[in-house]
């Protein structure tokens, strides 16, 4: 019996060589992996890059972005939707883009507004949303925005300074 189409290139390369499908599936890993670290990056640097111990928070990139009228939320927002697409390509659902894609909405909404946009800003912080959002779906231990520890990890210290004090 003959085949009605003849073997595609892929497939070709997969018979000739028995290991390619797992030697294909390491550098799709690695490409998944150096998002992974992209997103984690780009949320710290906008939401949570430096402490203010007067409003005892993180501030990141995006509340000073949001102190420019109008073009500073456009770009914030801009660079919240790089973060969707990288969500995108690492597999999250339309639904969990569509929630995402809501969060960024109400981020650059409501911090339009000129001064209580900006106190908005400071605490609402979507990019820290939206990757918790991520990596709850993906099935990942949320990696916290500001110390890189995941949540567990920042729960021990907390145990271990109350035991101290």
């Amino acid at each position: 019996m003959s085949r009605p189409f003849p073997a595609s290139p892929a497939d070709r390369s997969a018979r000739a060589r028995p290991g390619a499908s797992a030697a294909a599936a390491r550098p799709n890993e690695a490409r998944k992996s150096a998002a992974r670290e992209r997103l984690i990056l780009l949320t710290r640097l906008l939401d949570s890059a430096v402490h203010v111990p007067v409003l005892r928070t993180r501030v990141g990139l995006d509340a000073l972005l949001g102190l420019v009228p109008v073009v500073g939320d456009l770009v914030s927002g801009a660079l919240g939707l790089y973060l969707v697409f990288e969500a995108r390509q690492l597999g999250a659902s339309r639904w969990l883009q569509a929630r995402m894609i809501g969060n960024l909405l109400m981020d650059t909404a409501v911090g339009a507004v000129p001064v209580a946009g900006d106190l908005f800003d400071i605490y609402f912080k979507a990019h820290v949303r939206n990757l918790k959002l991520l990596q709850a779906s993906l099935g990942e231990p949320y990696i916290d925005g500001g110390s890189g520890r995941t949540a567990d990890a920042r729960a021990d210290v907390i145990d271990v300074d109350v035991e101290v004090v």
